[in-house]
């Protein structure tokens, strides 16, 4: 069966997209634009190649489609900015057999600007065709939420921003078979800022409320207590939860570089958000003394060390400079998650616990840097010496809560 979908890129971004693609019915092959990493599991991608789903090798087989969504990744370059040299490498690629009336759709996280004044080209370019005459051009940003059970692609909306009108229809008509509402905005910046306002809004709150817990920690408050009560405001209000830091393929950006001002809401917010990793371990530290032991020696036991709950994905972790920093003060670490059979931090493998149990009666410090659901957590704070939760899922009383 010939594909009416090519997704270009098969990481956080791609795959889900394509996951929902062929649950819809429509016929999908994957094209990856480099060593990606995804979030499905094996069992998910079994399902996916069941109902019709086929990685492509031979690129000449994306000149037979009728939409090419682009989702490559686009991480902070080393200037800080975003790098775009995956988007650039599909693009190209892309462009070579591009074909007329097709329409070519941009998912991947990128500033306002980018997809008429550096896709365009490259499309234009290496095709002989005209964006907005011979093939439409859009974008719409990426809404994958990795482990999200309660929001499903069909619920989620999808906002489709055209070069032209007809490109914007044309998007918003693919994406009708995928989600039950498509939002038209008005142009492809609008769009592209869509993202930039999503990315940033969840950045920035937790940035708040990572600085409400270290001040709270300092009054002697509950801040999760000050959540709960907060979150029944049924207006003007969204109750976010801190943690040891902010992980992800969903980069802050800021308009560093790209425009004649920045965010400084966001530097800001990714300031403070880099700084909690450094505040978990003082954290740690203390209360170390507070029972007598010293960081030096000392056994600490990391539960959970993927960026997200119940995700093998380890892009961007904190766990990494958790690891790092009390390894500097002379620390013993390990560590035990149920999606990650082996992990290394500076080149050194740190200590996989077979027994969570064991491990946590044995630490002197546990640290709940991530609540998989498979972690019982009345159990846990049972058994551990002393157990830190950063993530406020502990019984009231149970933990020292972040």
């Amino acid at each position: 069966m010939p594909a009416d979908l090519a997704v270009i890129g098969l990481g956080p971004y791609g795959l889900p997209l394509a996951q929902a693609a062929v649950a819809a019915g429509i016929p999908t092959i994957g094209y990856a634009t480099g060593p990606e990493a995804g979030s499905l599991s094996p069992a998910e991608l079994r399902r996916m190649h069941a109902a019709g789903f086929r990685p492509a090798t031979d690129p000449a087989q994306l000149g037979r489609v009728r939409t090419a969504v682009i989702c490559a990744p686009t991480p902070r370059g080393a200037d800080g900015g975003v790098d775009l040299g995956q988007v650039e490498a599909a693009a190209r690629t892309l462009a070579e057999r591009l074909r007329p009336h097709t329409t070519v759709i941009l998912e991947s996280p990128v500033l306002p600007g980018t997809t008429e004044k550096f896709l365009r080209p490259l499309l234009e370019e290496g095709s002989g065709l005209r964006a907005g005459r011979d093939f439409h051009l859009a974008y719409s940003p990426s809404r994958a939420d990795p482990g999200n059970r309660d929001h499903t692609p069909a619920g989620t909306p999808r906002v489709i921003g055209g070069l032209t009108p007809a490109c914007t229809e044309s998007a918003a008509a693919f994406y009708g078979r995928l989600t039950d509402k498509v939002v038209r905005a008005r142009g492809l910046r609008e769009a592209e800022a869509v993202q930039l306002l999503e990315t940033n809004y969840r950045h920035v709150n937790i940035a708040l409320v990572n600085e409400m817990a270290v001040l709270c920690n300092e009054l002697g408050v509950d801040l999760w207590d000050v959540i709960r009560c907060a979150e029944t405001k049924p207006f003007g209000f969204q109750a976010f939860r801190p943690g040891p830091g902010v992980g992800g393929h969903g980069v802050p950006q800021d308009l560093a570089g790209h425009a004649s001002r920045t965010l400084r809401m966001v530097e800001l917010a990714q300031q403070v958000n880099h700084r909690m990793p450094r505040y978990v371990v003082q954290r740690a530290a203390t209360l170390l003394n507070e029972h007598g032991k010293s960081a030096r020696g000392a056994r600490v036991l990391l539960l959970g060390v993927t960026y997200k709950a119940d995700l093998a994905d380890l892009q961007g972790t904190p766990a990494r400079e958790i690891a790092v920093r009390l390894m500097e003060l002379g620390a013993s670490v390990s560590y035990h998650d149920p999606y990650v059979p082996s992990w290394s931090v500076l080149d050194r493998p740190v200590p996989r616990a077979d027994s969570l149990y064991e491990a946590a009666a044995d630490a002197d410090l546990t640290i709940l840097l991530q609540q998989h659901r498979t972690y019982d957590l009345q159990g846990l704070s049972v058994k551990a010496q002393l157990l830190l939760d950063t993530r406020g899922a502990t019984p009231t009383g149970a933990a020292h809560r972040l």
